[in-house]
């Protein structure tokens, strides 16, 4: 039995900020990195931010970097999507996913590496 459940959703105004947070029930939480992926209405899921086992190494999209920040704890098997400064075309169905250990740096980018989702969050942020 594997799950994640994302929180932390909701409607927003520009420029405010909302901390998003996956729980997961996998069997060894730190045996694997973990993402955040999101889906606006009719444009394909996009790649935000990813973070290693050890929580060590992160990795961002260009269009969020220096706004979001990744984290995760262990301890608590959840990992965390700080999102500050948003803007309107931030706007989207937010997924957490997991990704089991593999190191090489492009498989933290692409959802085809990924083997569990959450059912989503919305994020809306009106201008």
């Amino acid at each position: 039995q594997v799950q994640l459940v994302e929180s932390g959703g909701g409607l927003v105004q520009a420029g405010d900020s909302l901390r998003l947070s996956c729980a997961a029930s996998l069997r060894t939480f730190s045996s694997y990195a973990m993402g955040w992926f999101r889906q606006a209405p009719g444009k394909e899921r996009e790649f935000v931010a990813a973070i290693n086992w050890s929580g060590r190494l992160t990795y961002y999209a260009d269009s969020v970097k220096g706004r979001f920040t990744i984290s995760r704890d262990n301890a608590k098997n959840s990992v965390y999507l700080q999102m500050n400064s948003l803007k309107p075309e931030d706007t989207a169905v937010y997924y957490c996913a997991a990704k089991w250990r593999k190191e090489l740096a492009s498989t933290y980018y692409s959802s085809d590496y990924y083997d569990y989702w959450g059912q989503g969050t919305q994020v809306t942020v009106s201008s």
